[in-house]
């Protein structure tokens, strides 16, 4: 039986069950996103990058101004968290990943204070 999203989160202990769901609503926004850009209605792939930015403009459009202290609330404080909650939701039957796909795929692709504080623009 795959564990919901609540218990993931404490049996991990790093990151909230607010956290787990944003990134995974965030998958589907990518997604999405990705199909209307290459005008296709298909699964497609999503890389860390893609992930990552696609998490961006979500918590940009949710939270605003208050995205960076949102996401650091709930435990995420580098693109690379990201990662390790999509990992974790992949070990728990969450998402899937491809043999080319790696963790490292989330590392630095950008810094939450530039991105949600220095070039925050309403």
């Amino acid at each position: 039986m795959k564990s919901n999203l609540e218990e993931i989160a404490r049996i991990d202990g790093r990151y909230t069950p607010l956290a787990m769901a944003f990134v995974y609503e965030g998958l589907g926004h990518t997604v999405k996103k990705n199909a209307e850009e290459a005008q296709q209605g298909g699964p497609q792939h999503v890389t860390g990058r893609d992930l990552s930015e696609g998490l961006k403009e979500l918590a940009l459009q949710k939270y605003g101004r208050l995205a960076k202290t949102v996401l650091n609330h709930w435990g995420i404080q580098t693109t690379r968290d990201f990662g390790e909650i999509v990992y974790l939701m992949i070990a728990n039957q969450w998402m899937s990943a491809q043999p080319s796909d790696s963790i490292d795929d989330f590392n630095d692709i950008f810094d939450f204070s530039t991105v949600f504080e220095k070039n925050f623009t309403f």
